[in-house]
């Protein structure tokens, strides 16, 4: 299979990424046997609630070295000490020590992850997802926003810091839509065998409003997340508070904000038109109000 390479922004450098798991995924997404077992590892929440058990029990604690001894996990940016953590998915949801994610100015990551851009969709234009072309209207469902939206997709990978945060000052004046779904994963290996998941597998969406208008945040699940748990509360949020967190598994974050209301930085707006996904850290400027 080809190398999935992205920018690393701190470097400037091309990185090949290292997936988790790399063996059975290649089983479940390019073997004949693996494709027909889908319906009972995506198809219901089952495998993904039992795999969820088993990371939240003690007995996964042996899984946690193995995550930590991986390229690009950092375990010394945790909170506590990896001897610690009460199960795997305790040090997968970990904090940060303080000051490991400073928030910069204009409107920042919200999460730890692979960015790109894709400018200028409405609701029906179809936009590549790696592969695959989809529309808003096909992540959405019937609440799909009319207009004309640029939108960042942050994929994170096991390696990284699994909470995700507001990336400006906002509001969420309205509840949180779920949209059932499907638990594919969406690393490399899985995109290039089922690249609709942003469409298929569960996604929760979170209306907010702020300066330059209104925006979406789409948080996707995937195999092996059992839960995406929002933890935020009230209506009032400041840039940085934390806005919930994905249990085991890639996941990822999709900001849905209108067409010209921000300027991406020119790095990431370049590297996106290249083709290639540009790592940013949570808390990192990605773009300043248009």
């Amino acid at each position: 299979m080809q190398q999935i390479e992205y920018v690393d922004r701190s470097t400037g450098k091309r990185v090949a990424e290292t997936v988790m798991g790399d063996g059975a995924l290649r089983f479940a997404y390019e073997t004949m046997l693996g494709r027909t077992l889908w319906p009972v590892l995506f198809g219901s929440r089952l495998v993904s609630a039992l795999m969820g058990r088993y990371y939240d029990s003690p007995r996964s604690r042996r899984a946690i070295r193995s995550l930590a001894e991986l390229p690009g996990c950092r375990p010394e940016e945790a909170e506590r000490p990896i001897g610690e953590y009460r199960s795997f998915n305790d040090f997968f949801t970990r904090r940060l020590k303080d000051g490991m994610r400073p928030v910069g100015d204009g409107v920042v990551n919200p999460a730890d992850g692979r960015l790109m851009l894709y400018p200028s969709a409405d609701a029906d234009s179809p936009f590549p997802l790696k592969g695959a072309r989809r529309s808003l209207r096909e992540v959405f469902g019937p609440d799909v926003p009319a207009g004309r939206y640029d939108i960042a997709v942050v994929r994170l990978a096991p390696v990284d810091y699994h909470r995700f945060h507001f990336p400006c000052d906002c509001r969420t004046p309205e509840p949180v839509i779920t949209r059932p779904g499907r638990y594919h994963s969406v690393n490399p290996i899985a995109l290039l065998r089922q690249p609709d998941v942003y469409a298929v597998n569960e996604r929760q969406i979170v209306a907010c409003d702020a300066s330059f208008g209104r925006f979406w945040l789409v948080d996707v699940g995937a195999f092996g997340v059992g839960t995406v748990v929002q933890t935020f509360s009230g209506v009032e949020h400041a840039k940085g508070d934390e806005k919930g967190f994905f249990k085991f598994g890639g996941s990822t974050v999709i900001l849905v904000v209108p067409s010209g209301a921000l300027e991406f930085d020119a790095d990431l707006a370049a590297n996106s038109a290249a083709g290639l996904e540009t790592l940013v850290r949570c808390g990192e400027r990605i773009a300043i109000p248009g």
